[in-house]
């Protein structure tokens, strides 16, 4: 019961004081480029939304979006905020990985006309995280009801592999990396014209990052070891900016090099955190106390890392990751 307490994205306290305001100012991107070579913008979430980035991508013909959003109400501001810039149509929302900011927002999308695409694995995943999230929001934090919960969303189109979007004008080609990362599977999403790799939340670059892990069967199960594997797949596409679900674009390079580093460094922390709790550490990880252990362990986090932002993501989600390494 712990786990869903201290799980899951954000305190209420900081979703129900924060006001949703149109998209905030994201990550450099690629900027706008000329029509023939289409153009990639961003809308960024409040924390009412995880401090989320939501890409797309106008082909000049039609525009593919990365990732839809924690909540319907969200992912109508991103899709005015595209309406307003582009007369072109909002035909594909990818979605990278099976967390709700990516993918509650997605029928929103649908009722447009655009179809949800994902990997088979993707798509498996997402009811088992749907309703580990909906418990929490609804029973523990009380934050919506049962109607009010944003409703499961289907997947339109699965593939496994690699996939090709079927485009009018341009390229966007997917690729279903071999492990695990923030999530329990990953798809990133690569528009060659512009060398642009959108990731979702495999890379918070200058942000710190949510290591809650993937939902697995109803448990918090992250696997640093394979999100770090999995970030060296990202160096095939080279000379790529990657774009990921948080904080600033980089270089591919650099990109890998910092979030392998950060994940390393986290690990340790915690680590050492944990193992400093002595034989109460099951005890007060799983019991009332966990709570401001969470906090601690973002504080200390928040002094190691002074240059990254976001580190709440830390407070709530290092759940996953403490339990795992207290062996709960």
């Amino acid at each position: 019961m712990r786990s869903l307490i201290a799980s899951v994205f954000v305190a209420s306290s900081i979703l129900m004081t924060a006001c949703v305001g149109p998209g905030t100012e994201g990550p450099d991107t690629a900027g706008e480029t000329s029509q023939q070579e289409g153009s990639v913008g961003v809308f960024t979430s409040g924390p009412e939304g995880f401090d989320t980035h939501s890409f797309y991508h106008d082909t000049g013909k039609e525009v593919v979006v990365f990732d839809a959003q924690f909540t319907p109400d969200l992912a109508k501001k991103l899709a005015a905020e595209i309406q307003a810039k582009t007369s072109s149509p909002i035909t594909y929302v990818v979605v990278t990985h099976p967390n709700p900011d990516k993918f509650n927002g997605a029928s929103e999308f649908q009722k447009m006309g655009a179809k949800v695409v994902a990997s088979k694995a993707t798509a498996a995943a997402m009811p088992g995280v749907h309703a580990y999230k909906k418990y929490y929001f609804v029973h523990i934090a009380k934050m919506f009801t049962e109607e009010s919960y944003p409703a499961e969303v289907k997947v339109d189109v699965t593939f496994e592999g690699d996939y090709e979007l079927p485009l009018a004008a341009g390229k966007v080609e997917l690729h279903e990396l071999g492990g695990a990362g923030v999530s329990s599977t990953q798809t990133v999403a690569w528009v060659p014209a512009q060398k642009a790799l959108f990731v979702g939340d495999l890379v918070h670059h200058g942000a710190h990052a949510w290591l809650e892990g993937g939902i697995v069967e109803g448990k918090a199960t992250p696997d640093l070891g394979a999100w770090k594997k999995t970030l060296g797949e990202l160096l095939d596409y080279e000379g790529a900016t990657v774009f990921g679900g948080r904080g600033e674009s980089a270089k591919v390079e650099v990109a890998v090099e910092e979030q392998i580093g950060y994940l390393t460094g986290m690990e340790k922390l915690v680590g050492e955190y944990v193992a400093g709790l002595g034989a109460s550490a099951k005890e007060e990880l799983s019991g009332e106390a966990a709570s401001g252990h969470h906090k601690k362990m973002a504080e200390l986090a928040a002094s190691k890392y002074p240059e990254r932002a976001l580190p709440y993501l830390v407070e709530y989600g290092v759940y996953g990751l403490a339990n795992q390494i207290a062996g709960l």
